[in-house]
Parts: structure tokens; C-alpha cells; sequence
């Protein structure tokens, strides 16, 4: 059995997220976040989701990449359907949301029971129409 090749972890290569265009979604911690998106009164409702939208607290330091939470109640299913959602949702924020996201605003998404079974290019369309509605995309003339 030939042994192991070890190198340093410094050698190796940094892992890269083509997908994300080097962008990574910033996450939502605390409880007091989703309350607070919860009071800003700023949702799109769509069969697959819920979008809550609202500007980050001054206190925080400059913004450098948006922050999503994501959230699904046991109403939708057990864990493993729970789950399922919540990487859906994942999935949609990370292809949809992360490229036209403003880094000023906070986001949630709540998964509901239609999440599970809809089409994945419908509710990437619910998205971008709730984004447009909410005026929570970045302006076309900035960039990332």
C-alpha cells in the first residue's frame, strides 16, 4: 500500500466557487435579525417562498457581501422535507439572489410546502420578480 502524500496545508490550492463568481453568501446568526427583517414589513409572498427584505443595521460594519437567512417550519414537513427546502432555497439564493443582491439590505427566505414539488426555474422567476418588487436588486450600473 503505497503511503500517503503529505503537504502542508498552505500548498494547497484555495477552493474556488465558479458558480458564485467569488461572491459567498453572508448568513443571518441571530434570532433578533430574522424578528427584525420580520417588523420591516418589506415582503414579496410566492408560492414556493417568502421574501423579507430589509436595510442592515448602521452599527454593523461596511457591508462586504449580502447576508440571507433561511428558514422552514415544521408546518412544511418533517426534518428530512425540511431539509430538502432549505437546500432548495439555498440553491435559488446562491444562482439568483447573490448576483443582483445589494450588500446594504438583509434578506430571508421562508420556504413553504409548494417549495418542494415546484419548478426550479419558476420559483428562480418568483425570485427575480420578488427582487424587482421589493427594489432590493443592485442597480444594473454597480458592481459586485
Amino acid at each position: 500500500m503505497p503511503a500517503a502524500i503529505s503537504r502542508p496545508i498552505a500548498d494547497l490550492p484555495a477552493p474556488t466557487h465558479s458558480r458564485e463568481g467569488g461572491r459567498r453568501i453572508g448568513r443571518l446568526p441571530q434570532r433578533a435579525d430574522f424578528l427584525r427583517l420580520q417588523a420591516a414589513g418589506r415582503r414579496h409572498v410566492t408560492p414556493g417562498f417568502i421574501l423579507q427584505a430589509a436595510e442592515r443595521p448602521a452599527g454593523l460594519p461596511a457591508p462586504r457581501q449580502p447576508r440571507v437567512g433561511f428558514t422552514v417550519t415544521r408546518k412544511v414537513g418533517n426534518a428530512v422535507i425540511r431539509n430538502r427546502v432549505r437546500r432548495r432555497l439555498r440553491a435559488l439564493a446562491r444562482e439568483v439572489l447573490l448576483p443582483v443582491a445589494r450588500n446594504d439590505l438583509d434578506y430571508v427566505l421562508i420556504g413553504r410546502q409548494d417549495a418542494l414539488h415546484r419548478d426550479f426555474t419558476a420559483m428562480a422567476d418568483d425570485l427575480r420578480r420578488a427582487l424587482r418588487r421589493l427594489k432590493a436588486e443592485r442597480p444594473a450600473d454597480m458592481s459586485p
